[in-house]
This record gives structure tokens, sequence and C-alpha cells, in this order.
């Protein structure tokens, strides 16, 4: 028969006491997790929805965001850029064009070409971009692409005039993705170019607008995907 003595007792006490607030950490901790997670969604819900917004804004197609989330992240995993932030890039491309919310509506909605100072202004949105989402602590690891998708690889581009690897990666490859898809549709102001034509434009800016290796890497995912016959499945315009 078992009868512990009065050290014993204090050892089995320690003991259940230390299990218990493992027990409670362990409840704490997945709590916090799932609150976490929860936020996480809430954020990024509210994101979808900033995007949503924009599109009526701006009179972009519909599902203008959707698309160019999808094939940029496409294209990352296809050039095999691993070390890449998928979460923040999705973001990032949501709130790409999250500074027009800046640009008065008679630039931004106007239907005919855009004179000198109107232009001036409309080159502001990446600023304003900047100085929207700089503050955020959940968002600053996103905004590279709203901030730099209009730089251009021979440094002619906005708001800073960056070349060449001066520009974030993620931004050059979605610059080429943005305009992919804005050219494959219908515009208010603009009729969809051919799926050649396209091409053509995209390489043709090669080494001025794009990024070359994001060029080609850009045309053979297309290529590829074409020969499998899954360019309408995956979005990329045709």
């Amino acid at each position: 028969m078992l009868n512990p003595d009065p050290e014993w007792l204090d050892f089995l006490q320690a003991n259940a006491a230390q299990a218990a607030i493992a027990i409670d950490s362990a409840e704490l901790f997945e709590q916090l997790e799932k609150s976490n997670e929860d936020l996480r969604q809430a954020y990024d819900a509210t994101i979808e929805g900033w995007a949503r917004a924009l599109e009526f804004r701006d009179n972009e197609t519909e599902g203008h965001a959707r698309r160019v989330v999808e094939l940029t992240l496409n294209l990352i995993d296809s050039m095999g850029e691993s070390s890449l932030e998928k979460d923040q890039i999705r973001r990032g491309v949501l709130l790409h064009d999250i500074g027009k919310m800046a640009i008065p509506d008679r630039i931004l909605l106007k239907e005919g070409p855009l004179d000198e100072e109107e232009w001036k202004i409309m080159h502001l949105h990446p600023g304003y971009a900047h100085e929207l989402l700089q503050p955020i602590d959940y968002l600053r690891k996103a905004f590279d692409i709203p901030y730099c998708h209009h730089e251009k690889w021979d440094g002619s581009g906005y708001p800073r005039g960056l070349k060449g690897e001066q520009i974030p990666l993620t931004a050059r490859i979605f610059s080429v993705v943005d305009v992919w898809d804005a050219l494959s549709y219908d515009r208010p102001y603009s009729k969809a170019w051919t799926r050649e034509r396209i091409i053509d434009y995209i390489k043709d800016q090669s080494g001025h607008q794009f990024d070359p290796r994001v060029v080609e890497a850009f045309i053979q995912y297309i290529q590829n995907n074409e020969t499998e016959g899954e360019s309408r499945d995956l979005n990329l315009g045709f």
C-alpha cells in the first residue's frame, strides 16, 4: 500500500500545478492563434472590398483584381521565386491602384485623353498609395506593388524614376501582368487588343518598360498554358 510522505505529496501537487498551467497556456495559445487568424481574415476581406470598390470607381472591368492576383502568383511560381511572400504580394496586387482614391473624378473618369496637367495629377497616385499604406504595419510589406508598378526598367517611369533592379521584383512582375490584363478587355475609353498585338507590345517593351527576364518568363508561361489548352481556365484574358 502506497503511503507517500509529505515531501512526495508536495512534489505531486507541484507537478499537477505545472500541468494545469501548461494546459491553460496551450488553450490560451490556441485561442490567440484563432483570434489572429480571424483578424487576418477580417483584414483580407476588407482589402478585397477596397479592391472591388476601386474597380467600381475607376470603371475597371469586372474581376480585374481577381485575375491579376491569380496570374501574378502563377507567374511567380513559374519563375521559381519561392522566397517571395505570397500573402503580401496578393495584398499588394489587390491594392495596386489604392492611390487613385485621391485622384479627382473629373480626371479619373474622363472619357477622352488626359491633357498634360491632368497626367501630372494622375501620376501622383503611386505616391498617394505610399502615404496611405506605409503607416499600416500589417501592409507595409505589401506596398512595393502599389508604389512601384509604374516604374520602368529604363528609368522613365514614375513616381521616382527607378531603373532596372532598383525596382522591386514584385513590382516588375506585376507591371507586365497588369498591362496584359488591361489590354485584354474592353474599357470605356478603349477596345481590347488582340492576343498577338499584346504579346508583340510586351516583347517590344522588353528592356524599356519591362524587365527582360520577366518578359521572357511571362511569354513562356502564356505559351505553355496555351499549349496545354488552359488559357481561359487560367484567366489569361482570352
